[in-house]
């Protein structure tokens, strides 16, 4: 009778749902964000931080930008799953929740980037990581925003009172998956443009956030995954970018995928897919971003 009571209470204790560790959620400006029109969650933009196991991490951060048009933020399939993705190669994750339209439009979403890879580098040994091992990972919309930052980052503001803006905001490496490049080409994914800029954007602006035209020598060694058959942002985009990285010798890889719908994350649905993440690991290792 014993063993049994003691078999009762260990089926029971498995079925006890077992509580998940709570990660840890960052204000990006605790002050309040620049040109905030609010205080809600809505006007606070926040980095939710997930680490490894201690034994397996590697020093290496990834600030992760979730898609959704500019106008939502998908945080699961492209976020909250890169992020432990990520964590099982040792790497501590950063999932962004910035700001979107209609109630926020350029320049919020780039300053919440930029910001967040000041803020990472900042905190670096906080989070037991290297400053200079900080990548950022883009999806569509979240890809334009990845982009963004990783052509048109400084050095750091050295006469800044904060001394977070004091930190360069240049991403090491980028990650930009079936993401939004081009504003000024037929491949243009329009709505994400008009959400980021508006209905009637100046030119000026346009150009200069057709981030395959902002590419330079200096721009971050860059993975790129897109599939042939997405119908919402075309594979041109993943290509003009890839084109630029090479015309300035910046090291690069890109893969498109015959198959694969939009939004696809990390395609562990799709067995057409379900590789490419093997492949983003091995980029990650040859770069060094896996010791």
């Amino acid at each position: 009778m014993k063993s049994l009571t003691v078999l009762f209470c260990m089926a029971i204790f498995l079925f006890i749902p077992r509580p998940v560790r709570a990660q840890k959620v960052e204000l990006l400006w605790p002050g309040g964000a620049p040109g905030a029109i609010g205080s809600t969650g809505a006007d606070r933009p926040t980095l939710t931080v997930y680490s490894p196991e201690a034994s397996k991490a590697v020093g290496t951060g990834v600030i992760v930008c979730p898609g959704g048009g500019y106008h939502f933020v998908a945080m699961d399939n492209e976020g909250k799953q890169p992020a432990k993705w990520l964590n099982s190669l040792g790497i501590t994750a950063f999932v962004l929740n910035y700001r979107i339209a209609p109630r926020y439009r350029y320049p919020a979403e780039i300053e919440d980037g930029e910001r967040a890879v000041r803020f990472v580098r900042f905190h670096a040994h906080d989070y037991g990581i290297s400053p200079e091992r900080i990548g950022i990972w883009g999806f569509s919309a979240g890809g334009h925003l990845a982009s963004a930052v990783g052509t048109h980052f400084d050095s750091g503001k050295p006469q800044a009172s904060d001394p977070i803006d004091r930190a360069s905001d240049r991403p090491d490496f980028m990650i930009l998956s079936y993401a939004v490049i081009s504003f000024t080409t037929p491949y243009t994914e329009k709505g994400s443009m008009q959400m980021l800029l508006g209905p009637h954007p100046d030119p000026k602006l346009v150009r200069s956030f057709s981030n395959e035209l902002q590419v330079t020598a200096k721009t971050p060694p860059t993975f790129l995954f897109s599939t042939d058959s997405d119908q919402t942002v075309p594979a041109e985009n993943a290509v003009l970018f890839f084109l630029a990285l090479r015309k300035h010798h910046v090291p690069s890889e890109l893969h498109v995928f015959r198959r694969g719908p939009h939004g696809v994350g990390l395609g562990q649905d799709y067995s057409s897919l379900s590789i490419w993440p093997t492949l983003l690991a091995n980029w990650l290792r040859v770069l060094g971003m896996l010791r």
